[in-house]
């Protein structure tokens, strides 16, 4: 599933190609999909919509987008900090979804559920062979914006993040892993994460002493920025907007690396499993 750096690598590519641009048409498959609310509704509230913004919220893209039919300047008009925001498309990419940049006349690939047709002639596509991914469009004169359940990783501060985890008595990946308490972190940065930080994936979240809070929060942010720098983990099908692969595979210390010997300290690499993932760390190097 892509997690923060993979889904914060898209949203910035898709907001590249799209800000400013007008929703002209919206077509979706009629294979099952879960939406949060019907096609039908989604379809007739994104059309004749300017795209103010796209950003990441957690592991969702997040498409800001002006009042229907406000047709004031044309196409690709620029777009400030205060413009109307009327309503919100929600994309969650699931296990396989990708959402992808085309011209409306390159080859529809296998397995698209959505065809998003802009008016400067560009397409996007949402392409999930699985179809766990989630869409849903949010009418905020008449709901709320979406918001993500957990704190932000990359903006949160050293009490706030210690805070999350005092008292909790379930193994500090399994707590990592927690939506509820950061929203975006994945398994591949977990682990990763705890490797940087010397922690041990098992270790009590609430017997962790304030320095290992301290390690852990540093080097969550690291891992997610270098991460996003290098356009995420290509370790599956991920892709981004471009349908280029990422990077940051090749910098992954333990991840998938069972049995290798560890890049530090020559140990070799083992795999448990925690809160039902495969959880991956270096015997020699975390405690």
């Amino acid at each position: 599933m892509p997690e923060l750096p993979e889904v914060e690598t898209v949203a910035r590519g898709v907001d590249r190609h799209v800000r400013g641009d007008r929703i002209l048409e919206v077509w979706f498959s009629s294979l099952p999909q879960p939406f949060k609310n019907p096609p039908q509704r989604q379809a007739s509230g994104l059309r004749d919509r300017q795209v103010l913004s796209v950003h990441r919220t957690g592991k969702h893209i997040v498409f800001e987008l002006g009042p229907q039919g406000d047709k004031r300047v044309g196409h690709k008009r620029k777009t400030d900090a205060t413009e109307e925001i009327a309503a919100q498309w929600i994309v969650h990419l699931g296990m396989t979804g990708r959402l992808l940049m085309a011209t409306a006349d390159a080859e529809v690939e296998k397995h698209t559920h959505a065809r998003v047709s802009f008016e400067s002639g560009l397409e996007l596509r949402f392409v999930d062979p699985r179809r766990f991914g989630r869409l849903e469009f949010r009418d905020l004169t008449r709901g709320k914006a979406f918001t993500a359940p957990g704190a932000e990783p990359l903006a949160i501060g050293a009490e706030e993040f210690a805070g999350l985890f005092r008292h909790r008595k379930l193994a500090i990946k399994a707590a990592l892993l927690n939506q509820g308490l950061l929203a975006g972190v994945g398994n591949i940065y977990a682990d990763e994460s705890l490797f940087r930080a010397g922690i041990r994936p098992r270790r009590i979240a609430g017997r962790l002493t304030k320095d290992d809070l301290g390690s852990l929060r540093t080097a969550l942010k690291e891992v997610l920025r270098a991460a996003i720098r290098l356009g995420g983990s290509s370790v599956s099908d991920y892709v981004d907007a471009d349908g280029s692969r990422g990077f940051f595979q090749l910098e992954h210390y333990v991840y998938q690396r069972t049995g290798e010997p560890c890049r530090k300290c020559g140990a070799q690499i083992k795999r448990v499993v925690v809160a039902g993932r495969s959880t991956h760390y270096c015997p020699g190097c975390q405690r």
